[in-house]
């Protein structure tokens, strides 16, 4: 069996399994067994109903003792069955599953596994696994692999896969040097590849996530460092010499920018006179500041005859700086344009059209800005979330139009310099680490259920001295399978606690961009007071007068992403307050929001996090979000990113025979542009 070889030549793998396997993009071998476990579970041995614990996953030894029974009506078929055992009582209960009705025969012991809740003197346990006893103690004795799914295709059926893939296939090639091995105590990939799915110990399973996320880590700082040489030999094209427009911006301000953001500026100056043409990341906490230095490099390549644009990650928050920019600009006689997917075929026409004749300065949008239809007259300037940042294929689609714009990158994730200079070394960085003096530090509580209703009060009272409020859930509608707030039903019943004279909303990503566009709106005027909300407002939303935020199941979301939720309250004069609600009695969970609790400052809260988790913490899964590795985590992998930068940097020169090949297969796909 070669890697190459397509997954339907193994068995099991029949026609509509190679089309579900597919969806998951795979394809081959290769991209079968680069599929990697998205966590790990270790089973404990199982006990008996007198043992078990409320609120955790355990395995229970039980006796049936009579069939399972179908839960009549419903569209979702439902078997249940209650067992006993000294005084206790387990009802489990299974969807989709009618099979098991006729596969599980009363007289006989199995395993249950999963969740156990108390509710009304009885324990529950949802879609719980079913194991013999033999099968499941022959599982105590490994760690075992758990996949992303889809569709048709079950753990089950990955775990046979992958199996049947290392049992054939003789030992892997590896296209790291040995001399990299050694100076790094690597693994060779082979051992790496099939312990990542079967380890044999949390040390092994560590030490192949470490080779696997140097992999990672490695071939995206060569393919950086490469792309850093082909900027560099990229003439300015649109050289600006002149910034007297900007420095009457400056003076016009009804603030005075910090230091931070004057540095960076000069910086953006330097750049735009320079021989080579700008590629720069702006790296600033939330609420620094970064949006108005967008503003003076817009203005300024407007003011100079060109054109620039402005990329943003959500239509909720392209509009948003479009309606800001239009009012910022209106007395300089400089002009606007929205562009997003959720315009008409007419709209979008006539934007085309304004745009490539120069009838427009700035254009405002999502990355509909780079599609085909889209033709520029004269881009000098590309600004750009790091969500939308240019990718290898982006740029070299606008390269072969003949442009090469300025390029400037604005991120809020806190990320540790050292770090940045790795992940963003084909950029030039700006930090602004200074916080406008206006601006009042959150006050933060992280409580239990049980302070709801105090919590109320405290949002109705804030309301009632003209403030609006935040409250996020981490879902849109209820789930049979997890048991956590959603924006629906919590809409529905704050409209009963809070009076009539409230107006409550929600806004969830479900809805269309005219919906949300509306909803966002009259939030912004404040015809609506209460805005239930999913995270799609977790980036760059800016509504002054909203004073709290308010974040159930605040246990589900990683620190960075809280940090930013936190990030659209605080942003005009009033005191603001994030309330973080924790549903869960774990005290890791504790620990990490009381993180948060102490603290406003990003770059520390993500250095707390890193302390807390630490590069031991194999089971979680990623929380970072900040790039699409695979493998890496940017925090929790640190010491082997700083340790595959640091080789990058001595190999750069030396790329050849099977190195040289991969990277080129990096370079060539879409890994490097998604990651970016």
């Amino acid at each position: 069996m070669k890697l190459t070889d397509p997954v339907r030549t193994l068995k099991g793998v029949g026609t509509k399994n190679e089309s579900y396997l597919e969806h998951m993009g795979i394809r081959t071998i290769k991209e079968l067994i680069c599929y990697f476990p998205r966590t790990y579970i270790t089973y404990e041995p199982a006990v008996g109903l007198s043992e078990v614990e409320p609120d955790r996953k355990q395995a229970v030894l039980v006796t049936l003792r009579k069939s399972l029974s179908q839960i009549p009506g419903g569209r979702v078929p439902k078997l249940t069955v209650t067992v006993e055992e000294e005084g206790r009582r387990l009802q489990c209960l299974w969807f989709h599953m009618p099979y098991l009705k006729k596969s599980l025969h009363p007289g006989t012991n199995y395993v249950f596994y999963g969740k156990i809740r108390e509710e009304k003197g009885k324990y529950m346990m949802d879609q719980p696994e079913v194991y013999t006893p033999e099968k499941y103690r022959e599982l105590c004795q490994h760690i075992q692999p758990v996949y992303s799914l889809t569709e048709g295709v079950g753990n089950r059926l990955m775990v046979r896969l992958m199996q049947q893939v290392f049992e054939t296939c003789e030992k892997f090639e590896d296209y790291l040097p040995g001399a990299i091995l050694k100076r790094y105590q690597l693994w060779d990939w082979d051992e790496a590849i099939r312990q990542i799915h079967f380890p044999t110990s949390a040390n092994e399973l560590g030490m192949a996530r470490k080779r696997l996320a140097f992999d990672e880590f490695f071939l995206f700082a060569l393919a950086i460092r490469r792309m850093k040489k082909s900027n560099t030999a990229v003439p300015n094209s649109f050289p600006i010499l002149h910034f007297s427009p900007s420095e009457r911006f400056i003076a016009d301000l009804p603030y005075k920018l910090t230091s931070a953001q004057l540095r960076t500026w000069e910086e953006i100056k330097e750049d735009f006179k320079g021989i080579g043409t700008m590629n720069r990341l702006i790296q600033g906490d939330v609420g620094s500041g970064k949006t108005v230095i967008a503003q003076l490099a817009l203005l300024t390549v407007a003011e100079e005859g060109y054109q620039g644009c402005l990329m943003a990650p959500t239509e909720v928050l392209a509009r948003q700086h479009f309606e800001s920019f239009e009012k910022v600009f209106s007395k300089w006689d400089i002009r606007c344009l929205l562009l997003t997917g959720s315009m008409t075929a007419k709209e979008k026409r006539e934007a085309y059209t304004r745009i490539e004749n120069h009838q427009v300065d700035i254009v405002i949008g999502t990355h509909a800005l780079i599609q085909d239809k889209v033709q520029f007259a004269q881009l000098a300037l590309v600004v750009t979330d790091e969500q939308h940042r240019f990718g290898v294929h982006q740029r070299e689609y606008l390269a072969s139009k003949g442009v090469s714009p300025h390029v400037l990158v604005m991120s809020a994730t806190p990320i540790p310099r050292t770090l940045a200079l790795i992940l963003y070394g084909d950029l030039d960085i700006s930090v602004i680490d200074e916080m406008p003096a206006s601006r009042k530090p959150i006050k933060n509580c992280v409580v239990g259920t049980d302070y709801r209703p105090a919590a109320y009060r405290f949002i109705e009272k804030q309301i009632r001295g003209g403030r609006q409020a935040y409250i996020i859930c981490p879902m849109v509608e209820e789930s049979e399978w997890m048991e956590l707030e959603n924006v629906v039903d919590y809409t529905e019943r704050l409209k009963t606690i809070f009076p009539a004279s409230i107006w409550v909303e929600m806004l969830h990503g479900k809805m269309s961009g005219e919906e949300k566009r509306q909803i966002m709106e009259a939030f912004g005027r404040n015809e609506i007071q209460v805005l239930v909300s999913t995270t799609v407002i977790e980036v760059g939303i800016d509504v002054p007068n909203a004073t709290v935020m308010m974040i159930e199941n605040a246990e589900r979301f990683g620190l960075a992403q809280l940090h930013q939720l936190r990030g659209r309250v605080g942003r005009g004069k009033e005191q603001s307050y994030c309330i973080f609600i924790q549903c869960s009695k774990s005290e890791t969970a504790r620990k990490r929001l009381e993180i948060l609790n102490h603290s406003n400052d990003g770059f520390y809260i993500a250095s707390e996090d890193l302390k807390l988790r630490g590069p031991g913490d194999l089971f979680g899964l990623r929380q970072s979000g900040l790039m699409d590795f695979q493998i890496g985590d940017v925090y929790q992998d640190g010491d082997v990113l700083q340790m595959a930068g640091d080789c990058a940097a001595a190999w750069e020169d030396q790329v050849t025979g099977a190195l040289a090949k991969r990277l080129s297969e990096y370079m060539s796909d879409e890994n490097l542009s998604v990651i970016l």
